[in-house]
C-alpha cells in the first residue's frame, strides 16, 4: 500500500468535494471501489487521494495534533485497505462506511492514550467525538486568517468528546443527520441534540474569545 500524502495546511480547511458531495462523487466511491478489489493499484491511489483531507481534518480536528493527525490518517487508511472487502455499496455510502472506520480508529486510539487524559473518562471522549462538527461550517467563514482559526481550533477542544465528533461531522465534513446518525449508531434525534449543545457550547467560546458568530 502506497504512503497516505497528508495535506501540508493545516488551518485551512477544504471541503473533501470541491464542488460538494454529488451522485457523481459517490458513485465515483463505489466505481473506485470495484476497482480496487480487482486488485488495480492506480485506483486504490486515487481512492486515497481523494479521501485524505476528509480523512486528516477529522483526525486533526479532534486530536489537534498535526502529528498525531497524519499518524491517525496513515491507520485509516491502512485499516481501509485492510477492511475494502467488507464494505457493500448496497448497504450505505463509502464515505458514511470511512467515516465511521474513522471515528472506530479515534476511539480506539484515546483508548490507548487515556492514561494520558486521567481527568476525563473515556466516555466524555466519546461524547466529544461526537458533538463536534455542526459549529464549524457556520463559524469558519465568518474567521479569518491563521489567528481566528486557533482561536476556533482551541474552542473546539473545550467541547466535550461527543459534542465535538458530531460538529465536525455535520458542520465541516457536511453529512446528512441520517448519515451522521448511521456513523455514531444513534437515532437521528440524538444526533440533532447533540449538535444543537455542541453549537451552543462553541458559541459561548468564541464569545468570550470576542469572536463574532
Amino acid at each position: 500500500m502506497a504512503t497516505v500524502a497528508i495535506p501540508a495546511a493545516k488551518w485551512n480547511w477544504v471541503p473533501p468535494y470541491p464542488q460538494g458531495r454529488t451522485a457523481n462523487n459517490l458513485d465515483a466511491d463505489a466505481q473506485l471501489v470495484e476497482r480496487c478489489l480487482a486488485g488495480q493499484d492506480a485506483a486504490w491511489e486515487d481512492l486515497v487521494k481523494l479521501h485524505t483531507r476528509r480523512v486528516y481534518s477529522i483526525c486533526y480536528r479532534f486530536t489537534n495534533s498535526d502529528a498525531e493527525a497524519q499518524d491517525l490518517t496513515q491507520d485509516v487508511f491502512l485499516r481501509v485497505f485492510k477492511n475494502l472487502k467488507s464494505f457493500r455499496s448496497g448497504e450505505g455510502l463509502f464515505v458514511v462506511w470511512l467515516t465511521r472506520l474513522t471515528r472506530n480508529l479515534l476511539i480506539d486510539h484515546y483508548r490507548r492514550t487515556r492514561m494520558d487524559r486521567a481527568t476525563e473518562s473515556i466516555e466524555d471522549q466519546v461524547k466529544v467525538l461526537e458533538e463536534t462538527t455542526a459549529v464549524l461550517a457556520r463559524t469558519d467563514g465568518m474567521l479569518a486568517g491563521r489567528e481566528a482559526s486557533e482561536v476556533l481550533q482551541a474552542g473546539l477542544q473545550r467541547l466535550s468528546p461527543e459534542l465535538r465528533e458530531t460538529v465536525i461531522l455535520r458542520d465541516l465534513e457536511e453529512l446528512e443527520y441520517r448519515e451522521i446518525a448511521q456513523v455514531l449508531n444513534v437515532p437521528e434525534g440524538t444526533v440533532k441534540s447533540r449538535l444543537n449543545r455542541g453549537r451552543a457550547e462553541l458559541a459561548r467560546v468564541l464569545r468570550r474569545h470576542k469572536v463574532r458568530i
